[in-house]
């Protein structure tokens, strides 16, 4: 049974990881914009501004060392990393976006449903172009 349990583990470490690390990614987007919101007393869209980019940092950082655990430090190859996850999530996040507006504005869908459907949709792109795209190995 442990075997089996460890077999799974090994074989899904790399999602399991990426779920584990976008729950504290979310935790830091959510301390971020209270702490600017309502401590800092900043407006609304600079507070959610400054979470997101304070989050993607984070996702970035945790995705790059343990979730893809790409090794590689060297300048170049950051700065491809970091520009293709940053355009990746701006694609998702403007994807998240429409989606918020069509099933809400639009359609008149209950905000939970539509962010459901939103959160899940986005989580798996994310994921996709992390592993397909960013963090890729290189095959030597």
């Amino acid at each position: 049974m442990l075997e089996r349990i460890s077999y799974y583990i090994k074989k899904y470490e790399s999602v399991i990881l990426y779920l584990i690390f976008g729950v504290l990614t979310t935790l830091v987007n959510f301390a971020a914009y209270h702490i600017c919101y309502t401590k800092l007393q900043f407006p609304n869209l600079v507070s959610n501004t400054i979470a997101w980019i304070l989050s993607v940092l984070f996702a970035f950082i945790t995705n790059k060392i343990w979730v893809f655990k790409s090794k590689s430090f060297e300048f170049s190859k950051l700065a491809v990393e970091l520009s293709g996850f940053i355009t990746a999530r701006l694609f998702t996040g403007f994807l998240d976006t429409a989606i918020m507006f069509v099933g809400v504005d639009l359609l008149k869908r209950n905000w939970i449903i539509a962010k459901i459907v939103s959160s899940v949709v986005v989580v798996i792109l994310n994921y996709i172009f992390s592993k397909l795209f960013i963090f890729r190995k290189n095959k030597e």
